[in-house]
């Protein structure tokens, strides 16, 4: 793509990281099925395993498939660049195992993914990381979590299942102010909705699995950078000091606006092992070429979705901030002026009885664990995706006995409401 012309998203979806494969002419993107790659001679191969030189060893840590859709998030995300992993959790595990060390501390929402909260609780619990959890919308909250130790604050864009929506710019300043990074979990807003790294976010995680795949068949996940945050601020030496894994090489001081990444991919990644196929990686680079089409269908189907339900007197309450007179529809007006993303949740009166018998009525939307499928989904997450939580979590991510998830396709709109209107009628009066 040119140098000299800033091309728009929609055109970015489709181009950013795939140039014509100069060997076949090829105009896809190739499948780089490879393990590894047959190096120039010595001297290059050692050049490459001490990050002297930039370029393809071993698909564990970089694949030319892989590299293209890296490129592309980074593009639509305005990143310094990206990592992509075998699946959001691994992505987003990696983004904080790069970064802190025992003794550390991580401030998160309340409001988050089960899968997240199972995650931040144990896995860092492991690793010796104290760990607060607060109301996403209390900036005092965040402010009194502070502690000397704390590393980073994480946060949902749009949290998960609950549909509150974070104040980026007043997270950011709270983590600037004492040094830390804020890292965002933005799978449901996707790129083409919000890009926190332009309200003051440093990181920005992704499941890939769910809207920039778009179609439900491919596991991915993918960690952006803004390249601005001062890892040599005396406060990340996991980042910044000597690594005794490349000879005393510092990747801050080395890469510059790269370090963090560079340390992502070149000790993270390598060490763990967490890495995308490149077939993978392919299926979910031609699912974001079309990323804007299906946003535009996805947030208009919620939109009347959320309508129909909240003016439906069988249901207790919906959890949507595009509808009129939701708490958060100053902040979606500033991040998400182009919609509110496709997932949200109702309460039904008739609690876990009701949230199944209803669950059970339906007919074309698909009951299963994931979300941003093209086809419209259904779940109860108090039973499973949120299984894990305690009664207190899951009071503070908005989950009750009969709250339903959904996460709305690309289907005619009509036809949604008419299944879930056969659901509301297998409530009985």
């Amino acid at each position: 793509m040119s140098d000299e012309r800033e091309f728009g998203f929609s055109t970015r979806t489709v181009h950013a990281g795939c140039r014509p494969e100069p060997t076949t002419g090829a105009r896809a993107l190739p499948i780089f099925q490879t393990t590894s790659y047959v190096f120039e001679n010595c001297e290059s191969a050692a050049a490459y395993f001490n990050l002297q030189e930039y370029g393809n060893t071993y698909s564990r840590i970089m694949n030319p498939t892989v590299a293209a859709f890296e490129e592309r998030i980074a593009s639509l995300d305005g990143g310094a660049g990206a990592v992509a992993f075998a699946s959001g959790l691994a992505a987003q595990a990696a983004a904080l195992f790069t970064l802190l060390r025992p003794g550390d501390h991580v401030v998160a929402s309340r409001a988050l993914y089960g899968g997240t909260v199972t995650q931040l609780k144990h896995v860092l619990g492991k690793l010796n990381v104290a760990l607060d959890f607060v109301d996403p919308d209390d900036m005092d909250a965040w402010r009194a979590a502070m502690r000397d130790t704390t590393k980073v604050l994480f946060a949902e864009t749009i949290g998960n299942p609950g549909g509150n929506i974070l104040d980026i710019e007043a997270v950011a300043e709270i983590a600037h102010a004492h040094q830390c990074p804020l890292m965002i979990d933005n799978t449901f807003a996707t790129p083409y909705l919000c890009r926190p790294l332009e309200w003051g976010a440093d990181i920005v995680v992704y499941s890939a699995t769910k809207f920039l795949g778009g179609h439900g068949t491919s596991l991915g996940g993918v960690v952006v950078e803004s390249g601005k945050f001062d890892w040599s601020n005396g406060r990340f030496p996991v980042i910044a000091d000597p690594s005794p894994a490349y000879h005393g090489l510092a990747f801050h001081e080395t890469f510059g606006v790269y370090g963090y990444l560079m340390k992502l991919r070149a000790e993270t990644l390598r060490d763990l092992g967490a890495a995308i196929s490149p077939f993978n990686a392919f299926l979910l680079a031609q699912g974001v070429e079309t990323l804007p089409l299906r946003m535009r269908q996805h947030v208009a189907n919620a939109q009347a979705v959320a309508e129909f339900l909240a003016a439906d007197k069988r249901v207790a309450a919906v959890s949507y901030p595009g509808l009129a007179g939701s708490k958060y529809s100053s902040l979606a007006r500033k991040y998400l002026p182009g919609g509110c993303g496709a997932v949200f949740c109702f309460d039904l009166p008739g609690g876990r009885e009701h949230g199944m018998r209803f669950i059970e009525a339906l007919s074309l939307f698909s009951h299963l664990a994931n979300v941003g499928d093209a086809k419209s989904l259904v779940i109860h997450p108090a039973s499973t995706t949120h299984r894990q939580l305690n009664d207190e979590e899951l009071a503070g991510a908005g989950i009750r006995p009969g709250t339903v998830r959904l996460s709305i396709g690309i289907e005619d709109a009509d036809d949604l409401i008419w299944d879930l209107e056969q659901g509301l009628a297998a409530l009985g009066d």
